[in-house]
C-alpha cells in the first residue's frame, strides 16, 4: 500500500477480546482497531502489532504500525481514531516512522506486569483486572524466585505449546516484585522476548514457590520440563506495560 509508515501507541482492556491477533468470527483488538482505521481513511489497512496477547490480557502501552495516507496530522490522529473506537481501546500517540520500522521485528525488549490482590474475599471491582489471591504472601520467597529467572536461560520450562519457535532461549533483564497498594502486588518482567504464555507461567511459578510447592527456579529451568514448573496464571492479571525500539 502506498502511504507513510505510521506507528500507534495503544492502550486497551482485553476483557472483551480474544487477544490481539485477528481470528475469523471472533472479536479481537487488532480487528477492532483495523476496522476503525479503515472507517477513518476509507481504504484497506493492514495493521501489525508488537506481539500477540492472549484472550483477556490487557495493555497499558502497546505498539502497532500501518501504512496510510499522510493527510491527517499525527497529533490529531489519536483524537480522530478514538472517536471510532469502543471505550475499552484508546490510541495514545501516533507518529511517522521510517519505512523499515516494523512493530514486531524492530522491537528490542518488552515489559509485562502481572497484577494480583490479597484479600480474604474476591473484589468485584477488580474482577477481570487482577488475580484474586486468598493465600499467604511471602514477599521474600516471591522475590527470591523472581531473581532466579533473571539472565539468559532456556525458558522451555515456562512455555506452553503454541507457535513453533527456533529457540526457547531468552534474556530476562529484570523481574521485580512490587507492592502497588496495601493488598495489591505486581510482578514486573522485562525481557528481550517472551515465549507463548511465558510471563503467565513465570507468575504462576513464583506464586507456587511462595507456597513452598516447587523447587528453586534455577533447578526448574535446568530441567526444561513444563510439568515441573508452576501453573499458567490466568490471563486477566497480565498487562503489557512497555515496548522498546532502537530509535
Amino acid at each position: 500500500m502506498e502511504g507513510r509508515n505510521i506507528a500507534l501507541t495503544l492502550r486497551f482492556d482485553g476483557s472483551a477480546y480474544h487477544g490481539w491477533q485477528i481470528q475469523p468470527g471472533l472479536p479481537t483488538v487488532c480487528q477492532t482497531v483495523t476496522d476503525a482505521l479503515e472507517s477513518l481513511y476509507g481504504q484497506k489497512i493492514t495493521l501489525t502489532g508488537c506481539g500477540r496477547t492472549d484472550a483477556g490480557v490487557h495493555a497499558e502501552r502497546y505498539a502497532a504500525n500501518f501504512r496510510g495516507p499522510a493527510h491527517i496530522p499525527m497529533e490529531r490522529l489519536p483524537f480522530a481514531l478514538n472517536a471510532k473506537l469502543p471505550r475499552d481501546i484508546a490510541a495514545l500517540e501516533a507518529r511517522f516512522v521510517p519505512d523499515g520500522f516494523h512493530a514486531t521485528f524492530s522491537c528490542v525488549k518488552k515489559e509485562y506486569a502481572y497484577r494480583l490482590y490479597r484479600k480474604p474475599h474476591r473484589d468485584p471491582l477488580l474482577d477481570g483486572r487482577a488475580l484474586f489471591w486468598p493465600y499467604a504472601v511471602d514477599l521474600e520467597a516471591w522475590r527470591a524466585a523472581a531473581a532466579g529467572f533473571v539472565g539468559t536461560h532456556d525458558f522451555a520450562a515456562v512455555r506452553s505449546q503454541g507457535t513453533p519457535v527456533k529457540s526457547t532461549v531468552r534474556t530476562v533483564y529484570s523481574f521485580e516484585v512490587e507492592r502497588e497498594g496495601p493488598d495489591r502486588y505486581a510482578f514486573r518482567i522485562c525481557a528481550n522476548g517472551f515465549l507463548y504464555n511465558m510471563a503467565r507461567a513465570m507468575a504462576g511459578t513464583v506464586l507456587y514457590r511462595g507456597l513452598g510447592k516447587l523447587r528453586d527456579v534455577p533447578e526448574l529451568l535446568a530441567a526444561a520440563d513444563r510439568r515441573a514448573a508452576g501453573p499458567t496464571a490466568p490471563p486477566h492479571g497480565l498487562y503489557m506495560t512497555g515496548v522498546w525500539y532502537d530509535s
